[in-house]
């Protein structure tokens, strides 16, 4: 029906409302109850980090330092299949990880046609460079989403998911010279790409198994970045021809523009801020000192019960106000500001503008993840995932599929993971697979059904001026996007077997 997300979100929530009360008998005020824990966990800590990552991009913008770092990153290579690389993959991957929700899709597609790329494949290489990050998008919204949904441990979930996305890690840096400059670019550029999907791959599967969660997609792009611009292949200039046949887009004036040592650092200022205050607080006695700020209370108007007869954890409700990535980008957000001189007004009209700009966002977020706190506590999603397991065995392979299926609709990893994350533990219990595979399963394939949704869709165009032309961009990704969706799919049948079942924790 092409019926926008924010209006889908609300509708959908009545519907399952209605189905809780009557075929399934829940009680209206438990029903009202689970829905406005769901908008509530929807603001508070997924949206907390989404306005507060994306505030601090606009002071950036603000303050003219985005074009600063913009034309820094133009003046690393002038090989454009590098710059693909450097721009789409690992600053994409950056942005993923502080704001998500389309941000890297939208920014690293306008600076790749200030560089001369053609709208059509600038967007086309945004699109498919924002799949191996998105799981751990957002300060991990995802999988943080992931394991309050399936009751899992966060560190068990986020463990398994490092162990899939990486892999996805080794071959898109490949797929992306492919794109730009066809088999030329994959024989000229693999050497780079590889050793830049390796690094990432390798710092994304380490940070997210045993320093923090939140920090895996931050390292990975830092780490990548850093190992590809220390390939000598990578610093090479360009071949006239090269440039010629990729470059058929009309170069922005101000790239040759050379900007002062200390507004450089200034512009790499806010991330690295991000980085430090991240990896602060992950200091043991910090982390104590910041958790005991953590409130936790009993759910008003809501007592559930499992089958067995035992208390569902979202009767109690715990609210961590300090210990949380959104409070951390905040702080980073505050520090920025001070670096950037921006003022206290500006950086308060910058912040009430970025929660103007996410309305729609906000209202779709909310009404998602009320509607997957009234199907998990009524037993809707419990009801699915006993047909679903019926799948037996074959549940490995379709498990990534249902993600898939999951963020191409929705557009967001959170949200899938939200609606299906439940069902998919249901489902694993019920064939006797491991809930933790699958419910990973669901993340790691949502995160290759990013490229083909409509919202990422309606973003690449609008950024790049095609508006109108999803149809087209659609049509170049879609088959990517399938061939991944395989290949992740073949992982999680492997890993459920015992061909790749020692790689899990």
């Amino acid at each position: 029906m092409r019926m926008r997300a924010h209006y889908a979100g609300p509708i959908g929530l009545v519907v399952a409302a209605l189905v809780a009360c009557l075929p399934y008998g829940m009680p209206v005020g438990q029903a009202v109850s689970s829905a406005a824990q769901g908008a509530l966990f929807g603001l508070f800590p997924i949206l907390w980090i989404v306005v507060n990552a994306l505030w601090v991009y606009r002071m950036t913008v603000r303050t003219d330092h985005f074009d600063v770092l913009r034309r820094s990153f133009g003046r690393l290579s002038d090989d454009p299949r590098v710059q693909a690389l450097v721009i789409a993959f690992c600053f994409g991957a950056l942005l993923e990880a502080l704001a998500g929700f389309g941000a890297p899709v939208a920014i690293c597609s306008v600076m790749l046609v200030a560089l001369g790329f053609d709208p059509v494949r600038a967007a086309v290489v945004a699109l498919v460079a924002n799949t191996a990050p998105v799981a751990f998008g957002a300060m991990a919204t995802p999988v943080v989403t992931l394991a309050q949904v399936t009751g899992l441990p966060l560190d068990s979930v986020a463990s398994v998911v490092g162990r899939q996305t990486p892999l996805l890690a080794l071959v898109v840096p490949l797929l992306l010279v492919v794109l730009v400059d066809g088999r030329r670019g994959l024989r000229e550029t693999w050497v780079p790409a590889l050793a830049c999907g390796v690094a990432f791959a390798i710092a994304q599967f380490t940070v997210s198994n045993y320093l923090s969660v939140q920090l895996a997609d931050i390292a990975a792009a830092l780490v990548g970045a850093a190992v590809l611009m220390a390939v000598p292949a990578a610093r090479r200039p360009a071949e006239e021809p090269v440039r010629a046949a990729v470059l058929t887009g009309v170069r922005s004036d101000d790239l040759d523009r050379e900007d002062p040592r200390r507004e450089v650092v200034r512009a790499y200022a806010p991330y690295a801020l991000i980085v430090a205050i991240f990896s602060i607080a992950q200091i043991g006695p910090v982390k104590d000192l910041l958790a005991r700020a953590t409130r936790t209370f009993d759910w008003p108007f809501l007592d559930v019960a499992d089958p067995d007869g035992k208390a569902v954890g979202a009767n109690v409700f715990s609210m961590p106000l300090i210990a949380t990535g959104g409070t951390l980008v905040l702080v980073a957000g505050v520090a920025t500001a001070a670096v950037l001189k921006v003022t206290a007004g500006d950086a308060l009209r910058e912040w009430a503008a970025t929660v103007r700009e996410l309305r729609h966002a906000i209202l779709t977020v909310t009404s998602v993840l009320a509607l997957a706190y009234v199907m998990n506590l009524s037993g809707q999603a419990a009801t699915i995932g006993h047909f679903v397991a019926a799948a037996g065995a074959g549940l490995a392979f379709l498990s990534p599929v249902l993600g898939w299926f999951g963020v191409a609709v929705s557009g967001s990893d959170t949200s899938a993971n939200a609606l299906f994350g439940a069902l998919q533990v249901t489902a694993a219990r019920e064939s006797g697979l491991s809930p933790d595979l699958l419910a990973a399963a669901n993340s790691s394939g949502g995160v290759l059904g990013k490229m083909i949704s409509p919202q990422n869709l309606t973003i690449a165009c609008a950024a790049v001026g095609l508006k109108g032309r999803e149809g087209d961009l659609l049509r170049k990704v879609l088959p990517w996007s399938l061939v991944l969706l395989l290949v992740m799919c073949l992982i999680v049948v492997a890993q459920s077997s015992f061909l790749l079942s020692w790689m899990l924790p």
